[in-house]
């Protein structure tokens, strides 16, 4: 999946591992606990979430699903996840896509407690698009992982949805090219704190000539970027540093200063 780590837009710190069921038995939960498989959606999920981080895996997976039966939002996103990332469980991407389909085609109401989940679900779709998933159903379809960035990006403002569908308009993919509309999401998302946006965004400010603006966020980025992204940010930012002039960096430098603070 393209980004993955930036799709993990709500980490629980979720995993899974393989269930054991014992026939006619009610659960394996601890006795003590007072929660069964009869228990509410959210007190399974609350066990879960707590069997999980006391190293209890399969009992946090037990009350996951029983919880995700019961149409326990966030207990059904916990285990998508946790087949999308092979945590504790063989990785099939499949299986998670399935189950962030599930949550995509409910919705959610406006305000709902959910929100955090649904847009989770709507990335990782578009990533599972983008790419394709071989050895099943799934195909790569451009325009649906466009569109679901789109959706991500216009109705809930999110940054990194902001940024992928940003690139793919700039590359074309999925629909038309517009280097303006993607200039438009990209400049919401470094306004979001976005670094990778941020970096594009200067990058493209430069490629069109405007050489100290663009060197300008082009520094400011590497500034905010994170471990995995620092690489391809630098290289953009010295291309771009080698092509300017001593005056064209110097203001650049303390313009940079300027739009790194303009985001915090």
């Amino acid at each position: 999946m393209s980004g993955k780590g930036s799709m993990r837009v709500l980490l629980l710190g979720a995993s899974l591992a393989s269930i054991v069921i014992m026939t006619g038995s009610a659960a394996a939960f601890d006795i003590n606990s007072g929660v069964t498989r009869e228990s509410g959606p959210f007190d399974l999920f609350k066990f879960g979430f707590k069997a999980y981080k006391n190293g209890q895996k399969e009992e946090a997976v037990e009350a996951y699903r029983y919880a995700a039966e019961k149409g326990h939002t966030g207990s059904r996103w916990a285990l998508a996840n946790m087949y999308a990332y092979g945590d504790g469980v063989a990785k099939d991407d499949f299986e998670a896509f399935k189950i962030y389909n599930e949550i995509a085609a409910a919705g959610i109401e406006p305000g709902s407690e959910d929100t955090g989940f649904f847009v989770n679900a709507l990335l990782s779709l578009a990533g599972y698009y983008r790419d394709g998933i071989a050895g099943s159903p799934v195909k790569r379809d451009l325009s649906q992982a466009r569109q679901l960035y789109f959706q991500a990006a216009s109705a809930f403002g999110v940054s990194e949805a902001q940024f992928q569908l940003a690139k793919m308009i700039l590359a074309g993919e999925g629909g038309a090219q517009n280097v303006h509309q993607a200039k438009k999401w990209l400049n919401q998302a470094r306004k979001g704190g976005h670094a990778g946006a941020m970096a594009v965004f200067g990058d493209v400010l430069f490629q069109e000539g405007q050489t100290v603006r663009g060197l300008a966020f082009l520094t400011a980025a590497l500034d905010r970027c994170g471990p995995k992204d620092c690489g391809w940010m630098q290289q953009l930012q010295e291309q771009a540093f080698s092509v300017a002039n001593e005056e064209e960096r110097r203001v650049a430098v303390a313009l940079s200063q300027e739009f790194s603070h303009a985001v915090e």
